[in-house]
C-alpha cells in the first residue's frame, strides 16, 4: 500500500508544528546539556587520552556540536576538517564502574554498576544498575543491565524470556569484565580474539537514553534494520541508522522503515569464524557505525538486553540466532509461486481481465491479491458491492484454475456507517470488547485518520483484540472465502500525527533525545507515545505492533483454515517475527536503484530470520518500463516472495500487458517456469530455515566466506549453497561483472561447465537472459513446471546432479502435502538425502511417512560434468535390480548426460549405478607419428585401445589432463595475462626437442569488439614469430558492453574458453588434455561450435565443408600439383566456423612452421606445428561475410585489378615460338570471342633463365607491343629460382654482389639445387622425361631471399631492366603483369645438390601429415637450415620461414611492375600466405583435365575467399592430360566466371584454347564471355568492395543465406556477389543441373523472369550450349555492351538491369575509374554511383565524382524485372526537374518486365526515373 497525499493546509500546518517542536527540542536540549538529572556531588575531570578519530564516541549525538556544549556535557573536544568525525567525544572516566564483587548466579554472575561522578547528557542518569551475565549455552552469551530499583520495560517475547537454565560448559568464548570504567570484553576461546569490548565508550543509562558502544575485530559488518542499505557490508565511515518502525517507503535517504531489526552479524577473517549481537529492545533508537571498526546503539527506554552468539561460519550464526528467537515459518508450497498484484484494479471485473490475460499466456502464475480497492470504503471486512460485486466467488473462480485469492487488511477501522447506513459492525463489535489502543487515561480509544477516515486502532497485545480480530476474519471468510492475508500499514501508521486530538506535551512524546528518525518527532505519522496497550506505553511497544498483529493473524489462519498454512505477510516486523510471517520491502519504485537496492533487504531479511521475502517486482510507485520490468521480473523469479506489485495512477505492469510474445513476457515466462522446476529444492530450503535456521537467499560469503572478494559481494546471490543468480540491474546494459566463487560452477541451461573459478568475469546477459549457475557438489531436486503449483506437484520430478571436483554431490529433498500444519512434528513427510560418489547415486529416504496422492516418481536425472559417456544405468532396490526401459542421451561437448525413465516411487531408497566409456569421438590422438604402438603409446601415458571398425579412430589417445596449469593471471581493462605452469611429473616426451617448455606465457588482448588475440610463447628464451604486420589498433579499442565475445581462462587444466556474449555459444574451448608446447612440437586442440567448419589450406579438398570424420590436413608450402590429402602451394591456417544458430567466427593461427590439424566428430581440431609460437587471431562476424570483412581488416585487404585483368586469358606452357602465340591472338579475333590477355610461359626464355628471351620468342618484344596496340595486355612468367652456372647471366652476377641468395648458416656459401634452368653449351633432348631431362642438364639454381631489403632492390631492378633493356630497347618486353610460378620455393632435386647438413630440421622428431611424410619436410624444396635475414637484419632458419618464400616475392613483385609499367598492374603468384591477396591473385596450379576439377575449382575459389585472395581461378579445360571437348565446354562456361579466367595447359598436351575445337566450341565460348564482358561493371565493382571493405566476390551461397543450412553444404553453385547465382553443370553428359534456389525471388538471366521458385533444389535443363545464370530480386546490376577486349568495351553504353524483390524493391552500385590508375580508390580518383528501386522510381545517385570517363558513357537501357502491373509511362527527372528523354518504354505482361531503351542517363550524374 502507499502512503497518503496531504492537502496543501495540512501541509503548511505540518512544517509550522515541526518549527516549533524544533525550537522546543533546542531549548531542551540546552537546559539538559547543563543539568543531572541524577545530580552527583563530585565530577571527575575529563581525562583526553589521545583516542583514535576512528574510535571517538559522539557526546552530542543530537544536534551540531559546539565547544561550549561540549564543555557543560563534560567531555573532549577537538575538531576536526571532517565533519562526520565527532568533535566532541567522552572521555576515558566516564560511565560507570564495578561495585562491590561479582556475584554467582545459575546462570552466570550479576555485579552492580555505580555511575562514575560525571555530568549527564539527557537528565535522569540512574546512578546504580544491575549487570547480569548469563552463559547461556557454549556459544550464547547474554547479558543485561536493568535497573535494580525500579522496574523498567522489557519486551515481551515470545521466545526470547527469562533463562531458566544453567551455566553452560565447554564455552567458546571468555568474558571479562572491566573494573573502572566498567566494561565488557567477550573474547574467541580459541585464539583469543576480542569480539566484543564495549571498553571503546561508556556506558550511558538514563530513564530516556541508554548507550552502549562496542568496538569489533573486523568491518564486515552486516544487518540491523529495517533501512534501505544500498550494499549489503556496511558502510563504516560514521553511519547512524534509526530504527522506530514507520511508514515510509524506501529511497536514498537513511530513513527508519517498517520494522526493527536490531541483529547484526560481524564476521572476523577468511576461517569464516563469525558472531552475532542483538539488543532486545524495542524503543525508539539509533544505531552509529564507525571506522574503529565499532558500533553504538542508543535507545530511548526499556533496559540494555545483549545477546553475542558464536559460530564457525555465518551460517551457523544465523542458526543460533534463529533458535533463539524463533525459527521461520515452513510457508505453503503454493505461495512459493508467482502473484500478481496491484493497489486499485478499480472492480474486479477488472482483475480477473489481469488473470485471464495472464493465463492465457501460459505464465506460471498461482496467486491474485486485490488491494484495499476491493473494499467499502476501504474498511476492512467488507468488500464493494457495486465494482466488486462478485468478489464472494472470485475464490471459487482461482480455484478452478488451481490458484489462490489474497486479501488485504489493515489494522486501523474506521468509526463510519457502511454505505447503506447500516452500523459498521466490525467497529461495533471492537467497541463492545474495548479492543483498541487508548489515549493515555487508558481508558478512552484514540481516534486517529487512516484509509477510511476516522478510525480506531486495534491494540493486538490484548488477548480480547486478538479474539475479535479472528472473529471478524472468519465472518469476512464466511461471506468473501480467501486464502491468505496480507497486513498492511502495521507501523502503526497514522495519517494525522499522533491523534486527532493532538499529542500531550510530556517526555514520552517529546522525550528528551529523539534518535534520528524520520522527521525527528516521534509520533509523526503514528500514534502518541502515551497512548496505552495491554503491553505498556506506546512509547515501549510501538516497534512491536506489526510483530503483536502477526502473531494475532496467525491465529486467524489457525481458525479460518484449520490445519493448513495458509499465507502471511506483514509490513511491519520485528525480531521473530519471521516466525508468523513473511515480508515484502515495502512500497518501492520503479527505478533501477530499487532494483539494485531490494538484494540487499533480501539478504538482510535471511539474516533476520524471515526468508520468506521479496520486493514488489517492476516497482510500486512511478511508471515502469519495459526494460526495467524485464530485467526486474528476471531477478523477481527468484525472489522468495515473488510478487508484480503496483500503486493506483501507474501504468498496469502485469507481464501479460506488455503483450503476448514480447521478450517481457517470454523471459517471464521462462524463469518462472526454472523458478517452478526447481521448486523442490526451494522448499527444501525452506525446510532447512524452518527445522534449524538456515538462510534461503544467501549472500556468497556465507558460502564463500574463506574468499575476501565476497565479502562485499551484494548483485548477485544464492538460493541456498548452491544455485548462484547473477542479474542484470542497470539500464541498457547486456554484459555485467559478475563474480564465480572458488568452486565448479555450470550454467543452468545448457548444463556447461564454466571455465571461470574464483574471479571477476564479464557476463553477457541479452535482453532474455539472467545469469544462473549451478555449484558442483550439489543435488538439486526438480519438478516439471506449469502454470500453478497445484498442477506441477502433479508432474514427475527429478534431480540436477551436478559433480564437483571429485565426481562427487549430495543433496537433499523435503517432501509432504505442501499444505498442512504440524507434518514435521508428526514425521508426515518424505525426507531424501542423495549423494553420488563413483558413479553411483544413492536414493536414501531417511523419512517416509507420507504418501503423495499423485504417484510421483523421480524419473529423470541430469548429471552435469560428467567427464565420459554414461553407456549403461542399473537401478537397484533392496540390492534387487530394477527392469526399468532407460535412455540415455549423452552431450560430449558439455559433458551433460540425460538419463530418462528411471521411474523411482517417491518415498522409496534406491541405488542407482552407472558405467562410463570414453566417447571414441573424444579421443584425442597421443601419438600423431606414424606407425603408432602400443608400447610407444603407454610410453607417453597414453592409453591404448584400437578400433577395428575404423582405423581412423585413433587407437592411442589421452586419458589424463594437459600438464599445464594457470598461475599469477593479470587482468586490465583490455584482456589478462598469465604464467602457464609445468607439472614436470606429468611431463611426457620421446626426446628432448619434445620436451615441454616450462616458461610460458599467455596473453590475450581485446583489441576490437570483434576482434581478440591470444598468444602462447616463452617468456625466457625469444622464439621465431611469423614476421607479418597485421593491421591491430596500437592499444585496444574495445569496451566491456561492446565486446561480442567473452573470454575465460581456465586454470587446472589450463585451457581458454571465448564465448559469444549474445548467444552463451562457446566458440573456442582448449582445455583439453592435447595442449604442450615444445621446442619442436606445439600441439593446442579446441572444441568447435559445430561441424561446420570451412577453410584451411592449400589443399585440394572434395567438398567446402571440411569433412569431421577424422581427416588430417597438412600445410607446408610444396610443389604439388592439386592432390587429395596432399600439402599444396600456399599455406593458410585460418577457418571460418558457423555456429548452430547460424553466426559465424574466423580464427587465424599466425604461425608458418610445417602444420597439421586434425578434425575429429567431437567436434573439435587439434594444430600441431613444429616451431614458432602459437598467436591466435579470432574474429566475430557474427556473419559469414563479416568473418571475411574483419579477416581482411586484420591481415590487409585484396589488390585492386586493373580492369583489363578481368577480362579473358589465354596461355600454353609448350608454346613453341612467338609466331604460335601471335596466330593464336589472331584466331581468337577472326573468331570474335572475348580475349584480353595473352601469357608466355617459361618457353619464352632462354633455357628457362629469368629476365632472358629464347631464340624461338626473339620476336616477342614486337608481339607484345602489336598485341597492346590492338587493346589487349600481355603477361609473362617469372620463376624465383637464379641459375648459378652462367659465365654471362647479369641477373646471377649483380644477385651475388647484393648478397641476395640463401646460404648454408654460418657460412658464405649460397645453397643450390636443380629447377628449371638449363646448363648452357648442351644439347637438351627434350624426348627425354622431363624430370630426367633435369637430373641430367639441370643448372645449379640459387634461391634469392627476399626477406632481405637487398633482393627486393635487385628483384626490382632485374624487372625494370627486362621491361626498359637499357642495352638493346628493341628487346625490351612491356610486360602489364607477371605470373610469379616455383615460389614455394621448388626444387626438383630434394634439399640440395650436395645433400643437407642438419638431419634435425630436415627430420624433425615430429613429421606433420604432409606428402611423402617419411622423407621430412625437404620434398621438392630446399634444405631447412638455409639461413635468411629479415629486413631488419635478424637471421631466421628456412626452417621457420620456409612456408612465407611465395608470400615474401609477391610485394616486391607488385613493386616492380608497378615501378616498370607505372600502371596497376596484376601479379599472380603461385605460392600464397595470409595477406598475399594485398598485392597478388592466384591461380589453384596445375590441375588435371578431369571432371572432378570443376566443383574443386569452385571449392577452391571460395576457400581463397575466405582467405582475402579475391582475383582467383583455376586453369580452364586443366593444365595436365589431354581436356576433351564436352569437358572444356563445360569449364569455359564455369571459368567465365572465375575471377581469374585463364585457360591454361602443359606442353604434349592437345591445344584447348577456344579456337581450337569447332565451330560449335567458338559459339559456345563466345557466348558465355560476351555473358562475363557485359556484367564486368558489376564484377568490377564487387572487385572495388573485396579491395575496399573486404568483401567476396566469388561468394558461398551460405553466406547470403546463413539461415538455410541447406546452402551449408552447397559448392556445385557459387554467387559473384550477393546477387548472381551461377549453376554450372559438373558432371560428364548431363543436360540438366540439380540447382539450389534459396529463399529469394530468383529471375533467369536469359529470359529476364522470375523462375517462380525458391527454398528448393530445381532439376534446370542445361544442354551443352547454356549455363544457368539468375539475377537475385532486390539487387540492380550495371553492365556494358561487350566487344573483343575490355579496352573497346569500356567505350560501350551502360544499363541497369534492376530485379525488383517481393516489395518491389532494389538497391545496387558501381564503382568505376580509368581501370589502370594505381590506388585510384585510395586517391579519391574515382566514381561511386548508387542505385536505388521502390516500387516504381529508380534514383541513381552519386555517392563520389572523382573521375570522369573520357568515353562520355551513358546508360542506354534499364530492365527492370519483376514489375507487376502494367507500364505506360517513364519519366526522368534530374534533381527534382524533369529531363528531356527520347526513349522507349516496352513492357512485358507475360514476363513482367519492363525495358526503357533510348535513354541518355550520363555516367557521374544523379536521375530519378519513374515508371507509371
Amino acid at each position: 500500500m502507499g502512503k497518503k497525499k496531504f492537502s496543501g493546509l495540512e501541509t503548511t500546518l505540518i512544517v509550522l508544528f515541526s518549527l516549533v517542536v524544533i525550537v522546543a527540542c533546542v531549548l531542551i536540549g540546552l537546559l539538559a546539556s547543563g543539568q543531572s538529572g541524577v545530580q552527583t556531588t563530585e565530577e571527575s575531570e575529563p581525562q583526553c587520552p589521545n583516542i583514535l578519530l576512528a574510535e571517538r564516541i559522539d557526546c552530542i549525538p543530537d544536534k551540531v556540536a559546539t565547544k561550549s556544549i561540549c564543555t557543560l556535557r563534560g567531555c573532549c573536544w577537538s575538531p576536526q576538517s571532517d565533519t562526520s568525525v565527532p568533535w566532541c567525544f567522552f572521555h576515558s572516566n566516564y560511565g560507570y564502574k564495578v561495585s562491590g564483587t561479582r556475584r554467582s548466579t545459575n546462570a552466570g554472575f550479576e555485579t552492580t554498576l555505580t555511575r562514575l561522578p560525571t555530568r549527564s547528557l539527557f537528565g535522569n542518569d540512574i546512578n546504580t544498575v544491575l549487570l547480569t551475565e548469563e552463559y547461556q549455552t557454549s556459544n550464547r552469551f547474554h547479558f543485561k543491565i536493568t535497573d535494580p530499583n525500579t522496574p523498567r520495560f522489557e519486551v515481551p517475547h515470545e521466545h526470547v524470556q527469562s533463562f531458566t537454565g544453567s551455566m553452560a560448559s565447554n564455552l567458546n568464548y571468555k568474558v571479562e569484565v572491566k573494573q573502572n570504567p566498567f566494561g565488557i570484553v567477550v573474547t574467541r576461546a580459541s585464539n583469543g580474539r576480542v569480539l566484543f569490548d564495549t571498553t571503546i565508550g561508556p556506558l550511558v543509562y538514563a530513564d530516556q537514553f541508554l548507550q552502549l558502544s562496542i568496538k569489533l575485530p573486523s568491518i564486515n559488518i552486516y544487518g540491523v534494520g529495517e533501512h534501505v542499505h544500498k550494499q549489503y557490508r556496511h558502510d563504516v565511515n560514521w553511519k547512524t541508522w534509526p530504527m522506530f518502525s514507520r511508514d515510509i517507503g524506501p529511497s536514498a535517504e537513511m530513513h527508519n522503515l517498517y520494522g526493527v531489526q536490531t541483529f547484526f552479524l560481524c564476521l572476523e577473517d577468511s576461517t569464516g569464524a563469525s558472531f552475532g549481537v542483538f539488543l532486545m529492545n524495542s524503543n525508539a533508537m539509533e544505531f552509529v557505525v564507525q571506522p574503529a571498526p565499532a558500533v553504538t546503539y542508543r535507545t530511548i527506554g526499556g533496559i540494555l538486553d545483549f545477546y553475542i552468539l558464536l559460530g564457525n561460519t555465518p551460517e551457523q550464526v544465523v542458526q543460533e540466532y534463529l533458535k533463539l528467537v524463533g525459527l521461520p515459518a515452513l510457508p505453503s508450497y503454493w505461495s512459493l509461486g508467482f502473484q500478481i498484484s496491484r493497489w486499485n484494479y478499480g472492480s474486479l471485473d477488472e482483475v480477473k481481465k489481469v488473470v485471464e490475460r495472464n493465463r492465457a499466456i501460459g505464465l506460471p502464475y498461482d496467486a491474485q491479491i486485490t488491494d484495499i480497492d476491493y473494499m467499502e470504503e476501504k474498511k476492512d471486512f467488507t468488500y464493494d458491492k457495486v465494482k466488486f460485486q462478485d468478489l464472494p466467488n472470485f475464490a471459487a473462480y482461482m480455484h478452478d484454475y488451481g490458484q489462490k485469492y489474497i486479501i488485504i487488511l489493515d489494522p486501523a477501522i474506521s468509526t463510519q456507517n457502511l454505505v447503506d447506513g447500516s452500523p459498521y459492525g466490525s467497529y461495533s463489535r471492537g467497541q463492545e470488547k474495548n479492543v483498541w489502543v487508548n489515549e493515555s487515561d487508558g481508558v478512552t480509544p484514540l481516534l486517529g485518520e487512516v484509509w477510511p477516515g476516522e478510525t480506531l486502532f486495534p491494540d493486538f497485545t490484548n488477548p480480547e483484540c486478538t479474539s475479535w480480530w479472528v472473529d471478524e476474519c472468519k465472518r469476512f471468510f464466511d461471506v468473501v472465502p480467501y486464502d491468505g492475508i496480507w497486513i498492511d500499514m502495521n507501523e502503526i501508521s497514522n495519517f494525522v500525527q499522533g491523534s486527532k486530538k493532538g499529542c500531550a506535551q510530556n517526555d514520552l512524546n517529546y522525550p528528551p533525545y529523539t534518535p534520528s528518525i524520520l522527521d525527528k518527532l516521534i509520533f509523526s505519522k503514528t500514534i502518541c507515545m502515551d497512548a496505552v496497550q495491554k503491553w505498556g506505553k506506546h512509547y515501549d511497544v510501538h516497534s512491536l505492533y506489526g510483530y503483536s498483529m502477526a502473531i494475532s493473524t496467525q491465529k486467524v489462519i489457525e481458525t479460518v483454515f484449520p490445519g493448513k498454512r495458509s499465507f502471511l505477510i506483514s509490513r511491519s516486523t520485528f525480531i521473530g517475527s519471521g516466525k508468523h510471517t513473511g515480508h515484502w520491502l515495502g512500497d518501492n519504485a520503479a527505478t533501477w536503484d530499487h532494483l539494485k537496492w531490494a538484494i540487499p533487504g533480501i539478504l538482510d531479511f535471511n539474516l533476520f530470520g524471515i526468508p520468506y521475502i521479496g520486493a514488489d517486482i517492476c516497482g510500486f510507485f512511478d511508471d515502469t518500463t519495459e526494460e526495467l520490468c524485464r530485467r526486474w521480473m528476471q531477478v523477481g523469479a527468484f525472489y522468495p516472495f515473488s510478487r508484480n506489485h503496483n500503486a493506483e495512477g501507474f501504468i498496469p505492469q502485469d507481464p501479460a500487458v506488455f503483450g503476448t510474445e514480447s521478450v517481457l513476457v517470454n523471459t517471464s515466462k521462462y524463469y518462472l517456469n526454472i523458478r517452478y522446476t526447481l521448486l523442490p529444492y526451494l522448499y527444501t530450503l525452506f525446510y532447512k530455515a524452518h527445522t534449524q535456521g538456515d538462510t534461503v537467499v544467501r549472500p556468497l560469503l556465507h558460502e564463500f566466506y574463506s574468499d575476501e572478494l565476497t565479502w562485499d559481494i551484494d548483485k548477485q546471490f544464492l538460493w541456498g549453497p548452491g544455485l548462484l543468480i547473477s542479474a542484470v540491474l542497470d539500464p541498457g546494459v547486456d554484459t555485467i561483472q559478475a563474480y564465480i566463487p572458488d568452486a565448479v560452477w555450470y550454467e543452468y541451461e545448457k548444463g556447461t561447465k564454466m571455465s571461470a573459478r574464483k574471479q571477476w568475469i564479464d557476463m553477457y546477459l541479452p535482453e532474455d537472459k539472467l545469469g544462473l549457475h549451478l555449484r558442483g557438489g550439489y543435488i538439486y531436486p526438480t519438478q516439471e513446471p506449469a502454470t500453478t503449483t497445484v498442477a506441477s506437484r502433479k508432474n514427475p520430478m527429478g534431480l540436477i546432479i551436478a559433480l564437483d571436483d571429485n565426481n562427487e554431490a549430495s543433496g537433499q529433498l523435503f517432501w509432504d502435502d505442501g499444505e498442512s500444519t504440524g507434518t514435521i512434528g508428526t514425521k508426515a513427510y518424505i525426507y531424501y538425502e542423495f549423494t553420488v560418489s563413483n558413479n553411483i547415486l544413492q536414493v536414501n529416504a531417511v523419512n517416509s511417512n507420507y504418501t503423495d496422492p499423485n504417484n510421483l516418481r523421480i524419473e529423470e536425472i541430469k548429471i552435469l560434468g560428467a567427464l565420459q559417456e554414461i553407456t549403461s544405468v542399473t537401478v537397484t532396490q533392496n540390492n534387487v535390480v530394477q527392469s526399468r526401459q532407460i535412455n540415455i542421451v549423452y552431450d560430449a561437448v558439455e559433458k551433460v548426460a540425460h538419463i530418462t525413465g528411471l521411474q523411482l516411487e517417491l518415498g522409496k531408497s534406491y541405488e542407482v549405478k552407472w558405467t562410463q566409456e570414453m566417447n571414441v569421438n573424444e579421443r584425442f590422438n597421443c601419438y600423431p607419428n606414424p606407425n603408432p604402438t602400443q608400447q610407444a603409446c603407454e610410453q607417453l601415458g597414453c592409453v591404448w585401445n584400437p578400433k577395428t571398425s575404423d582405423s581412423d579412430i585413433p587407437s592411442c589417445y589421452y586419458n589424463s589432463d594437459s600438464v599445464y596449469s594457470v598461475d599469477n593471471v593479470e587482468y586490465t581493462s583490455s584482456g589478462f595475462s598469465a604464467n602457464l605452469i609445468l607439472d614436470n611429473a606429468k611431463a611426457r616426451a620421446n626426446e628432448e626437442f619434445t620436451k615441454p617448455i616450462s616458461t610460458l606465457r599467455l596473453e590475450v588482448k581485446y583489441h576490437l569488439n570483434n576482434m581478440l588475440q591470444f598468444k602462447i610463447y616463452d617468456y625466457q628464451n625469444a622464439r621465431y614469430e611469423v614476421p607479418i604486420s597485421l593491421n591491430l589498433p596500437s592499444t585496444p579499442t574495445s569496451t566491456d558492453t561492446d565486446r561480442l565475445y567473452e573470454v575465460t581462462v581456465q586454470k587446472k587444466p589450463f585451457g581458454i574458453q571465448i564465448r559469444r556474449k549474445n548467444t552463451g555459444t562457446v566458440i573456442w574451448d582448449s582445455q583439453l588434455p592435447t595442449f604442450t608446447f615444445s621446442d619442436m612440437f606445439i600441439q593446442i586442440s579446441t572444441r568447435l561450435a559445430s561441424q561446420y567448419i570451412y577453410g584451411f589450406g592449400e589443399t585440394e579438398h572434395t567438398m567446402f565443408r571440411r569433412d569431421m570424420n577424422w581427416h588430417t590436413w597438412g600445410m607446408f608450402t610444396r610443389d604439388q600439383p592439386p592432390t587429395y590429402k596432399m600439402n599444396s602451394y600456399g599455406y593458410h591456417p585460418f577457418y571460418m566456423a558457423l555456429e548452430q544458430d547460424g553466426n559465424a567466427h574466423g580464427v587465424l593461427l599466425l604461425n608458418s612452421n610445417a602444420m597439421d590439424v586434425t578434425f575429429q566428430p567431437t567436434p573439435a581440431l587439434t594444430y600441431r606445428t613444429i616451431g614458432g609460437i602459437l598467436d591466435f587471431y579470432m574474429v566475430l562476424g557474427p556473419t559469414p561475410e563479416l568473418v571475411v570483412q574483419e579477416y581482411t581488416a586484420l591481415i590487409g585487404r585484396p589488390v585492386m585489378p586493373p580492369y583489363w585483368s578481368l577480362g579473358f586469358q589465354l596461355c600454353r606452357y609448350g608454346y613453341r615460338n612467338d609466331s604460335e602465340i601471335a596466330n593464336l591472338v589472331e584466331s581468337m579475333k577472326k573468331a570474335n570471342i572475348p580475349h584480353d590477355v595473352q601469357y608466355a610461359d617459361i618457353d619464352y626464355m632462354e633455357r628457362q633463365l629469368d629476365f632472358t628471351i629464347g631464340t624461338r620468342f626473339s620476336g616477342l618484344p614486337d608481339l607484345v607491343n602489336k598485341i597492346k596496340s590492338e587493346g589487349m595486355r600481355f603477361i609473362i612468367i617469372l620463376d624465383p629460382t637464379i641459375s648459378g652456372n652462367e659465365t654471362n647471366y647479369p641477373t646471377f652476377t649483380r644477385g651475388v654482389q647484393d648478397d641476395v641468395f640463401i646460404k648454408w648458416p654460418d657460412t658464405n656459401d649460397i645453397i643450390y639445387s636443380k629447377v628449371w634452368p638449363f646448363l648452357p653449351n648442351v644439347e637438351v633432348n627434350e624426348s627425354l622425361p622431363e624430370q630426367t631431362q633435369i637430373q641430367m642438364y639441370g643448372a645449379h639454381a640459387a634461391f634469392p631471399d627476399f626477406f632481405r631489403n637487398s633482393t627486393a632492390a635487385w628483384w626490382k631492378r632485374e624487372i625494370l631492366e627486362f621491361y626498359n633493356n637499357p642495352t638493346d630497347a628493341s628487346r625490351s618486353v612491356k610486360f602489364d603483369g607477371l605470373w610469379i610460378d616455383m615460389n614455394e620455393p621448388a626444387t626438383f632435386l630434394n634439399g640440395a645438390i650436395d645433400g643437407c647438413r642438419d638431419s634435425l630440421l630436415n627430420m624433425p622428431p615430429y613429421i606433420p601429415y604432409l606428402g611423402y611424410r617419411t622423407d621430412g619436410l625437404t620434398v621438392k624444396t630446399p634444405c631447412m637450415e638455409g639461413q635468411q635475414y629479415l629486413p631488419d637484419g635478424r637471421p631466421v632458419r628456412h626452417y621457420d620461414v620456409h612456408s612465407l618464400y611465395g608470400w615474401s616475392q609477391t610485394k616486391p613483385t607488385l613493386d616492380g611492375l608497378q615501378s616498370a609499367t607505372k600502371e596497376r598492374g596484376i601479379v599472380i603468384t603461385r605460392s600464397t600466405y595470409p595477406s598475399s591477396g594485398r598485392w597478388a591473385g592466384h591461380w589453384l596450379g596445375d590441375n588435371t583435365a578431369a571432371w572432378d576439377q570443376l566443383a574443386k575449382s569452385v571449392i577452391g575459389m571460395m576457400e581463397f575467399s575466405l582467405f582475402g585472395i579475391s582475383y582467383t581461378g583455376a586453369d580452364i579445360c586443366g593444365f595436365f592430360k589431354d581436356s576433351e571437348y564436352e569437358l572444356c565446354v563445360r569449364w569455359m562456361q564455369l571459368g567465365a566466371f572465375y575471377p581469374y579466367s585463364r585457360n591454361h595447359n602443359e606442353k604434349g598436351t592437345r591445344r584447348q584454347d577456344p579456337v581450337s575445337w569447332n565451330s560449335t566450341f567458338e559459339d559456345i565460348s563466345r557466348n558465355v564471355l560476351n555473358i562475363r564482358y557485359t556484367l564486368l561493371p558489376y564484377f568490377y565493382t564487387l572487385m572495388h568492395n573485396a579491395h575496399a571493405h573486404g568483401s567476396t566476390v566469388i561468394r558461398p551461397l551460405l553466406h547470403e543465406f546463413v539461415k538455410d543450412r541447406t546452402t551449408w553444404e552447397i559448392y556445385e553453385q557459387f554467387l559473384w556477389g550477393p546477387a548472381l547465382l551461377i549453376s554450372p553443370v559438373m558432371k560428364q553428359n548431363a543436360v540438366t543441373v540439380n540447382a539450389y534456389l534459396p529463399n529469394a525471388r530468383w529471375y533467369d538471366y536469359y529470359t529476364d523472369e522470375d523462375i517462380g521458385f525458391r527454398g528448393q533444389f530445381e532439376v534446370l535443363e542445361a544442354p551443352l550450349e547454356h549455363i544457368n545464370l539468375h539475377i537475385r530480386g532486390g539487387y540492380i546490376l550495371p553492365w556494358q555492351k561487350p566487344a573483343n577486349t575490355t579496352f573497346y568495351s569500356r567505350k560501350n553504353p551502360m544499363g541497369l538491369s534492376v530485379a525488383l524483390d517481393d516489395n518491389l524493391l532494389a538497391e545496387g552500385e558501381l564503382y568505376w575509374d580509368d581501370g589502370v590508375l594505381i590506388d585510384a580508390y585510395e586517391n579519391g580518383v574515382y566514381l561511386l554511383t548508387s542505385f536505388t528501386a521502390n516500387q516504381n522510381v529508380l534514383d541513381i545517385s552519386v555517392l563520389h565524382s572523382g573521375y570522369t570517363d573520357p568515353n562520355n558513357l551513358m546508360f542506354t537501357e534499364i530492365k527492370v524485372l519483376g514489375v507487376p502491373t502494367s507500364v505506360k509511362q517513364v519519366s526522368v527527372s534530374q534533381n527534382s526537374k524533369p529531363v528531356t528523354s527520347a526513349h522507349t518504354v516496352e513492357y512485358n505482361n507475360v514476363k513482367k518486365l519492363l525495358t526503357i531503351t533510348g535513354l541518355q542517363l550520363e555516367l557521374g550524374k544523379n536521375y530519378t526515373v519513374q515508371w507509371f
